[in-house]
Formats: C-alpha cells, structure tokens, sequence
C-alpha cells in the first residue's frame, strides 16, 4: 500500500558510487547498481536519514512523496539474505572471524607494533571466489585482496604482508570459470562499495588471467576502483608491483 512520507532520494548526478550510504543503511535499502546508489526498494527505507552524513558528495536528501509503506518484516528478510545459511556444503557459510580485541591492540608491548609471522590475519569465512556472496557483510567498504591460490604455498608471510585488514578472495584463473569470475566481482563492485582492490598472483603465465577478470568485472559494474597487483616468484619473492 502507498502512502504519502519521507523517503531517500539519492541525485545521481552527485553519486559517485563510493558506497557509504551502503554501509550506513541499516535496513540494507541502498545498493550500488551500475556505479550509482540506488534504493532497491521504498518498502526498505524508513526515512529517517541515517545515510545522508555518510555522503561525501551530499547526495542523498529526504523528500515526501508517495511510496510503499516501511516494511519490517521485509528488511528482516533482506537482512537475512545479506548472510545466507549454508546450503550444501558447510564451506559456503558466512562468518566473521574475532580479531584481537581493542584492548590487546591497545596494550601491545612495545616493539610488537607489526603482528608476527605466525598470526592469522583471516577475518572472515569463506574466501574461495565461486563461495564468497556479494551481499557478504565482510565485503561492505572493504579493501579487497584477489588472490591466486597458489600465492600461499609461495609467498611465507603471506598472512601478515597482505590479509591483515582486507577481505580476501582466492581462486584459480586457469582452472574456474573466468566468466562466472567476472560476474561474481561484477556483483560485489555494483553492491559492496569496495574502497581498494588488491590482487596478487603468481609469475608464472596462467595467472595473469586474474587482474584481467578484476579489470573486466569493474567495467561490467560501471566502478572505478583504485588497484594495485602484485607479482611474486615461484621462489617466494616480490617481483613488481603495478598500480596502486
């Protein structure tokens, strides 16, 4: 049923599709399609605002206009489809992994600033690429590591040079479907406002399929996201980095 109330409007001229709102949005109302914000539906937004400060373009406003009435049972069920139970295989459900506390952070001893080699940096389940659903909270304004999964077995201190602070995604560019690739980072560039994008592959030549599908997934999604790739050696060394 419509009514007359307040709703978000969002002025995509301004819009830069940086994904704040996202993030801000409770409600999981807005989404990021074809680089732009957009309500996904009037049902969703209860009109209070809490995005708009979240705007660095000041884009989004409050206006009064007939929309469907605010809908709590559906942003119950939105909310729910944001981190699906698994089915099938266990692998595919969605976690969050505990981090050290503030307080642990807060009280490291001096000379422990940079966490150990051994330290898990993981902070979050699942990471292969065909598992990890765009509407994963963890994704939500994160800096995205895009890994081949060979990088592990060669790169030693792979956890604490590049998963610590990042939302990781692995996967073989030779061996998986480069397509479904390239429509799954389609799918979390136009939802999750990623703010940066890593990808680190390995020297040898099958792997530089994967910035490619990073590259091709953004322009699918209308998304400009700064980017930085990083070669490493079948010995275990940095080679070049490119971007960034």
């Amino acid at each position: 049923m419509k009514v007359y109330r307040k709703i978000i409007e969002i002025d995509e001229e301004r819009c830069d599709g940086c994904g704040q709102c996202v993030l801000a949005c409770a409600e999981g109302a807005i989404q990021i399609v074809d680089g732009k914000a957009k309500v996904v539906s009037d049902n969703l937004c209860d009109g209070l605002g809490a995005c708009i400060g979240d705007c660095p373009q000041d884009a989004l406003k409050i206006i009064d206009r007939e929309a469907e009435e605010f809908d709590e049972e559906a942003v119950v069920a939105r909310l729910e489809q944001e981190a699906p139970a698994p089915k099938g295989c266990p692998s595919a459900g969605v976690q969050i992994l505990a981090g050290p506390s503030s307080c642990a952070e807060a009280n490291r001893p001096v000379g422990f600033e940079t966490p150990p080699a051994d330290a898990s940096g993981l902070g979050h389940w699942p990471v292969q690429i065909q598992l990890v659903p765009p509407t994963a909270p963890f994704l939500k304004g994160a800096d995205l590591l895009v890994m081949a999964d060979c990088v592990p077995v060669a790169f030693p201190t792979v956890h604490r040079d590049f998963l610590q602070g990042r939302a990781v995604t692995l996967g073989c560019p030779k061996f998986d479907d480069r397509d479904a690739y390239v429509e799954k980072f389609s799918a979390i560039f136009r939802q999750a406002g990623i703010k940066s994008i890593t990808t680190v592959v390995m020297e040898v030549p099958c792997c530089a399929g994967l910035p490619d599908i990073v590259k091709k997934a953004q322009a699918a999604a209308g998304t400009q996201i700064p980017m930085e790739t990083v070669v490493i050696s079948t010995r275990g060394a940095i080679l070049k980095r490119i971007g960034g």
